[in-house]
Parts: C-alpha cells; sequence; structure tokens
C-alpha cells in the first residue's frame, strides 16, 4: 500500500471515530432531563419532507415554541465537514435558538464523498426556497428570517446568504436569489470558509488530517465547470464586488483554539470592506464547535452573545 493509501486509510479511520464520539455524545445530552423540549415551551415535529420522495436527505425537523407565533425564522444548517452528522446531532442548537422565541428549522443534506460540492449547498438552497414558502404553516414568519449554521454549515450559511444577494448562474442559486428571502441576519459560527486549501491552516497531525479529509471529500470527484465561488466563500467576498442586494448584518463566533478561526476574522475583514453591519468575537480558549457545548462557559457567552446581536436587528424589522 502505497502512502497516499495509507493517509487515506488513517484519515477514513478517524473520521469514523470522531462521527461516533459525536452522535454519542449527542445522544447521552438527548437523555438529560434539561433536554426536553417541553421544558421551553417547545414543540418538534420531526422528518418533514421539504423534498420528494422524503429520502434521509430530503427530511427537515421543525423546532416551534408553542407560543402563539408568529415568530422569527431560524434556518440552522448543521455542520460536520460536509460529511457526517445530520439533523439529528443538533437538536442542541435548534433548542438553544427555539426556547428564546424562534422558529427553527433543521434541514438534512446530502454528504461527502458521495455526494461532493455543490450537493451540500444545492440541497441548502432547495431547502431555504421550501423553508421560506413553507414557514407560516410552523408558525414562522418568512419575513424575519436568520440563517445560522456552524463549522461546514457555517460555510453553507455564508454560501447561501450569497446567492441571495449575487446574481449567480447556478440553478438552484438563481433560485434563491429569484425568491428573495428577507434574511435579516446571518450567524456563521466556527467556519472553514476557503476548503479548497486547508494546508494554508499551518496544522498537523490528527487536525491536519481532518482538514484535508474534509477538502478532498468534498471537491474531489466534483463536477469542475462549477465554480468554487460558494466553497471559497471568504474569498469570493474579499474579492469586493457589490453585491445586487445588500448584505445582511453578520455575527460571527469564533473560537480561540479553534484552527479555522483565520477564516472568521478574514469574512469579518472583508464584510466591512463592503460596508456590512458585522462584528466578530473571538471566545478565549474556545475549541471548534465549543458553542455546541451548551453548559460550558465559552459558550454560555456565544449564546448570551448571539441573541442580544438578534434582538438588536431583529428590533428594528
Amino acid at each position: 500500500m502505497n502512502a497516499r493509501l495509507l493517509d487515506r486509510a488513517r484519515q477514513g479511520f478517524s473520521g469514523q471515530l470522531l462521527e461516533r464520539g459525536f452522535r454519542g455524545l449527542s445522544r447521552l445530552a438527548r437523555m438529560h432531563p434539561a433536554a426536553d423540549p417541553a421544558r421551553y415551551g417547545v414543540e418538534v415535529i420531526r422528518d418533514v419532507a421539504w423534498r420528494a420522495p422524503g429520502g434521509r436527505d430530503d427530511l427537515l425537523d421543525v423546532y416551534r415554541p408553542t407560543a402563539p407565533g408568529p415568530h422569527p425564522t431560524v434556518v440552522y444548517v448543521h455542520g460536520g465537514g460536509f460529511r457526517i452528522l445530520s439533523k439529528e446531532t443538533h437538536w442542541g442548537m435548534a433548542l438553544a435558538f427555539a426556547a428564546k422565541g424562534y422558529t427553527v428549522f433543521v434541514p438534512n443534506y446530502r454528504l461527502a464523498p458521495r455526494a461532493p460540492y455543490p450537493a451540500a449547498l444545492q440541497d441548502a438552497s432547495e431547502a431555504l426556497v421550501w423553508i421560506v414558502r413553507h414557514a407560516a404553516e410552523y408558525g414562522g414568519d418568512p419575513e424575519r428570517l436568520v440563517l445560522a449554521g456552524e463549522s461546514a454549515g457555517a460555510n453553507l450559511a455564508t454560501g447561501l446568504t450569497l446567492s441571495a444577494c449575487y446574481e449567480r448562474p447556478e440553478p438552484w442559486a438563481r433560485a434563491v436569489f429569484d425568491l428573495a428571502p428577507r434574511i435579516h441576519a446571518v450567524l456563521p459560527a466556527c467556519g472553514l470558509l476557503q476548503v479548497s486549501d486547508t494546508d494554508r491552516l499551518g496544522q498537523r497531525g490528527f487536525v491536519n488530517d481532518r482538514l484535508r479529509q474534509v477538502s478532498s471529500d468534498y471537491l474531489a470527484g466534483r463536477d469542475a465547470s462549477v465554480s468554487l465561488d460558494l466553497a471559497d466563500v471568504v474569498c469570493t467576498l474579499e474579492r469586493g464586488e457589490a453585491p445586487a442586494r445588500p448584505l445582511p448584518p453578520f455575527f460571527i463566533v469564533a473560537g480561540g483554539k479553534d484552527p479555522v478561526t483565520p477564516d472568521s476574522h478574514r469574512l469579518n475583514a472583508a464584510l466591512e470592506a463592503l460596508g456590512v453591519d458585522t462584528a466578530v468575537v473571538e471566545y478565549p480558549g474556545g475549541v471548534h464547535a465549543f458553542h455546541a457545548f451548551l453548559w460550558t462557559r465559552q459558550a454560555r457567552a456565544a449564546w448570551r452573545d448571539q441573541h442580544a446581536f438578534l434582538d438588536r436587528v431583529l428590533e428594528k424589522v
């Protein structure tokens, strides 16, 4: 077996261990009494088909307050390096928003390497169109829309925003632009925002293996005719091209010990150069996707700041 195959085998094995660990932790945390949605006045509607035929990749979960609506709508795009995890593993994030009075939609999407770029973003785009058209049926207000996600989900949420604000040639991006969704805020947390080059981050060992696997699985096998603009979203914004529609406010969560944090600062700088209302907050000691560990001090601070930001931008609507 040559060195490249050994490298891929090592990446695959460690990736499987990581996914099992995340899924196990999610299931364990869900057993805690504090994870009961009813405790926060939240109802969960599972496995709603946003696309026929309603297979695993075509489903979403809805977390909605039981109090009368309509409520602002959050579309939460789950992370996992474009290749693992699902709406089921990200119930904690959805519940954190719903408990504060948001109707939250968490869609699944096709995962790499079985479905490389741009499949995940195409699915997220089609799910967003469905959500805007059907949000009111679940107590959500599509005129007060928030896009959020962490890690790969931060990349995808930013890609959705670019599709809504820039005229692009991809049919699924054009569908989002033509829909003209009323996005009032974007919350990209701990995002890997330039997927095509992970070596630039200067990581080694296990972390570098994970980053390289994300890049190779997401981009290898893609249609070479499709632009990387919506995979390397920060590079697209760094070009400084004026959008056809104003970009919404951004609140960017970053961890002090997260290897992809440089991308968050690049995103903030690119948005500032375009005159966007944006802020990046780096939480000392925060690892990648640290805000998923809702019981930690850094996570509580990040969620408090995100909610304060949303209160500010949505009170103007």
